[in-house]
Order: structure tokens, then C-alpha cells, then sequence
């Protein structure tokens, strides 16, 4: 919550689940989202609606998305982060865990953002590259600083599409 990304958040996309998977994958489309979240009347998270869930429990099953609801094919009991939560603790657990999406809510669980893998990553990145040039201007001479910034961000990208790769 006290990183400045987290105020530039869009508010998640949200849904009751009594929705039709047709109606939620016509707004995930509208607004270029990969996952619904889906709220009870409390506005509290019970569930997770992705594209991938969509393929693999509607297409694949060969279900009609105006009959089927959110609810038939979500992932319920999702985890959840407090809004005051570590950020690396949580890309840890979504590496580990193998989930992409992480519903924030606040004190009253109330849902307030959602993060991606790539939230994660691309938070992240300003720190790494602060840490390498401290670390490279400490270290070795100023002809070598780029170099190993350059080192770092690269084993930092494979690590990356390493771990990403590892949860498809």
C-alpha cells in the first residue's frame, strides 16, 4: 500500500457469483482483463474467474457460457493479501503456490486492487536497479558499473521468464 503503483491500481474488475460466464468474460473483454474477481453482497472475495478457467472448465467441457455461472467455474477460497503486506513474501508464495493473481483487500476485507505476477516484477524493478548500481559503484570502477547493471537486469529478466515459464 505504501508503494506510489499501488494508488495508480485500476479498481479490480468484480462480480456477484450468480453472473453468467458470458457476461463476465464479456466485460473481462471490454476492459482487457485476464481474471474477475468474485465478491459476495459484502463486497468481500470468495472466488477467482480466469481465462484460464474459462478455457479449460467451460471451452474445454464444451459448456454454454449463458448458462454456466462464475461460480461453477471459479477458484474459491482464494488467497488474499492485506493491503500492509511484504511485497517480495507475496511474490515468493505466488511462485511457489503457482498463482498469478492476487486479490488485495483491506482491514475490513474489502477488496481494494489486484496484483499480477507482473505487478510484482515490474514493482520490483527499481529496487534491483538501485541495488546493482550501489552495489557496482561500491565495488568496481565506473567502466564496470553498466556492465554488471546490465548483468544483473539480464539474469534478472532470465530468472523471471524462467519462473513464469514454470507456472504455464
Amino acid at each position: 500500500m505504501d508503494r506510489p503503483e499501488y494508488k495508480l491500481k485500476q479498481r479490480p474488475l468484480t462480480c456477484l457469483p450468480n453472473t453468467s460466464v458470458f457476461e463476465a468474460v464479456s466485460k473481462m473483454a471490454e476492459k482487457n482483463f485476464g481474471a474477475v474477481i468474485v465478491i459476495n453482497a459484502d463486497n468481500k472475495v470468495i472466488g477467482v474467474a480466469t481465462e484460464r478457467d474459462v478455457m479449460n472448465k467451460l471451452v474445454a467441457k464444451n459448456l454454454d457460457a449463458h448458462q454456466t455461472l462464475v461460480s461453477d467455474i471459479m477458484t474459491e477460497n482464494p488467497r488474499v493479501a492485506r493491503e500492509t503486506d511484504d511485497l517480495i513474501d507475496w511474490l515468493r508464495i505466488m511462485s511457489n503456490e503457482r498463482f498469478r493473481r492476487l486479490p488485495v483487500v483491506d482491514d475490513n476485507d474489502q477488496i481494494k486492487a489486484v496484483f499480477t505476477q507482473g505487478d510484482f516484477v515490474s514493482y520490483t524493478w527499481p529496487d534491483l536497479i538501485y541495488q546493482m548500481k550501489s552495489i557496482a559503484s561500491a565495488t568496481v570502477s565506473k567502466n564496470w558499473a553498466v556492465l554488471l547493471i546490465g548483468g544483473g537486469i539480464a539474469l534478472y529478466t532470465v530468472i523471471m521468464v524462467i519462473v513464469l515459464n514454470m507456472m504455464n
